[in-house]
């Protein structure tokens, strides 16, 4: 297979642009609703525990899913499309972030360096799932071979993947290219502003509510989270090209997907299912992006893939460079046999 065609600039600078920014009345009531519903829904969990325990499991649901509705908004603010204030928009998504577990300046830097280098295979590393070739895995060790196939595995992808963007995340110790001094002191005082929410809800409603409902409800929303994160990027036709040939767009709508939700899960996920749309136009606001897609044919060229695809896609775990096309340790293991 040969690299994807190119998609010049005319064919889509001129339709990014007639959507970018912020609708401050639609975004307002979005962040309104959202953390209104949230906020009840998190009551309702409190509620229900000395009532029904399976009544509080089911709550965790929605609950989850309203706390990936909020770091969308938190993420739209990232990329400044949320409100027209930039003041007024780095606040909302410091708090939104501090809702989320998020240090919102350093995920911000973070994920722009993100979308400047997916499916950039000379800049790996920044915002996405570790993707190694099949070059570079069969150059590997047996322990390093044991150690990527622990890491792709989708037990620990989903069950320890939330452990990154809950923990890890906001343990920073030193600059990088990621995280400067601006970032590093971000981290740090989202780190204090989440401690005291902690503590204010466990003096409030009790320790017991904290482990039994706001954290169950924070694990589930992180590990759909990480799903979400990887089928954007991680499907069969994806997109990976060396630096030389790497092009913005091209990697941006063919190396994003379509995911095709149902109008509930489109609303809890903020609409970040239409991934492809929103890695060529970062500054549409979440709201647009279903318009975006709908109106201009380009978009057609975006991979389009269901729920069950996205579960299957967890099986693939290498870029098969000569194949160009994502492929699971099974097929390589017949790749040896054949050889």
């Amino acid at each position: 297979m040969t690299t994807p065609k190119q998609i010049p600039p005319s064919e889509w600078k001129g339709v990014v642009s007639k959507y970018q920014g912020g609708d401050a009345l639609r975004s307002l009531w979005q962040l309104g609703s959202t953390l209104t519903l949230l906020v009840l829904s998190l009551t309702l969990m409190h509620w229900s525990l000395d009532r029904n325990l399976w009544l509080t499991i089911g709550l965790a649901l929605p609950t989850a899913g309203l706390i990936i509705r909020t770091f969308i908004i938190m993420h739209d603010c990232a990329h400044g499309s949320f409100l027209p204030w930039p003041k007024v928009n780095d606040t909302v998504g410091f708090v939104t972030g501090v809702l989320t577990l998020t240090p919102f300046h350093q995920w911000r830097r973070d994920h722009a360096l993100h979308h400047a280098s997916s499916g950039d295979l000379d800049r790996r590393g920044y915002g996405d799932i570790a993707t190694l070739t099949v070059e570079e895995y069969e150059a590997r060790s047996a322990w390093g071979k044991f150690t990527y196939r622990l890491f792709r595995s989708p037990i620990v992808l989903l069950g320890l993947g939330p452990l990154q963007m809950i923990v890890l995340q906001r343990l920073k110790f030193k600059f990088d290219l990621a995280t400067g001094s601006r970032q590093f002191i971000n981290v740090w005082l989202t780190n204090i502003a989440i401690a005291s929410l902690v503590a204010l809800f466990a003096l409030t409603v009790g320790y017991k509510a904290v482990l039994l409902v706001y954290l169950p409800a924070y694990y589930l929303a992180s590990a759909s989270g990480v799903w979400l994160f990887y089928v954007q990027h991680q499907f069969e036709e994806a997109y990976w090209a060396e630096h030389g040939e790497w092009d913005y767009a091209t990697a941006a709508i063919t190396g994003s997907s379509y995911l095709r939700l149902n109008p509930v899960l489109q609303w809890f996920t903020g609409n970040i299912g239409l991934h492809h749309v929103h890695h060529l136009g970062p500054r549409i606001p979440n709201y647009r992006l279903q318009k975006v897609h709908n109106e201009n044919p380009v978009f057609n060229l975006a991979h389009q893939i269901t729920l069950l695809d996205g579960v299957k896609a967890l099986r693939l775990a290498l870029w098969d460079e000569q194949a160009r096309r994502m492929i699971p340790f099974k097929e390589l293991r017949r790749q040896r046999v054949a050889r």
